[in-house]
């Protein structure tokens, strides 16, 4: 198998499912937009009503995310809030954020990668840090997300446009995520 094959699926669904921890709250006079996904599968600004005044999920500032096959406005806040946690994962991992995805993942996340190698939180970081790893783009594909009190999975298909330990390609794995809801925010952990 070749160096880029040793990408491991729970390591990187689970990366990418912890994309975005920390929602985007934002308190909004009115509610003035719904759900919509444009052409090329990216949703504009989500607002709903909730207890405490206006959730707003801008799935727009994550450029190099891609979210497609489903219907943004059939899912309630738990689920938008997980799925904007992914989304925000995603990006960060593109930017090559580690401050932002430490803020994503649990600290003692272990990812097993295909080959049957494994890595701690912060080995795995440190291939994203110095480029071992290198995402351009994430695509999002077919999420079911299933929220059970303050638990949370995602399922996906997850397409990568990466350099991977020299081989660059695309990659496309099929995982589940999974969160808890920790201090206000869903934060990615282990199964």
């Amino acid at each position: 198998m070749k160096k880029a094959i040793l990408l491991t699926v729970s390591a990187i669904t689970a990366f990418i499912l912890s994309a975005c921890s920390t929602r985007k709250n934002v308190a909004v006079e009115a509610v003035s937009e719904l759900p919509v996904q444009d052409a090329e599968g990216k949703t504009a600004t989500v607002s709903e009503e909730g207890d405490k005044g206006i959730m707003e999920y801008d799935f727009r500032q994550f450029s190099n995310i891609n979210i497609t096959g489903t219907d943004l406005s059939s899912l309630n806040e738990e689920e938008l809030a997980v799925l904007y946690t992914l989304a925000r994962y995603c990006q960060a991992m593109t930017d090559a954020d580690i401050d932002a995805m430490r803020e994503l993942v649990s600290e003692d996340m272990i990812y097993t990668h295909m080959s049957g190698r494994q890595q701690t939180r912060e080995e795995y970081f440190a291939d994203i840090d110095d480029g071992s790893l290198d995402y351009f783009t994430i695509g999002i594909s077919d999420p079911l997300i299933r929220v059970n009190g303050g638990k949370a999975q995602i399922t996906c298909t997850s397409v990568l446009n990466a350099s991977a330990y020299g081989a660059r390609g695309t990659y496309r794995m099929k995982g589940t995520h999974c969160y808890e809801l920790q201090n206000g925010s869903w934060i990615a952990v282990g199964r």
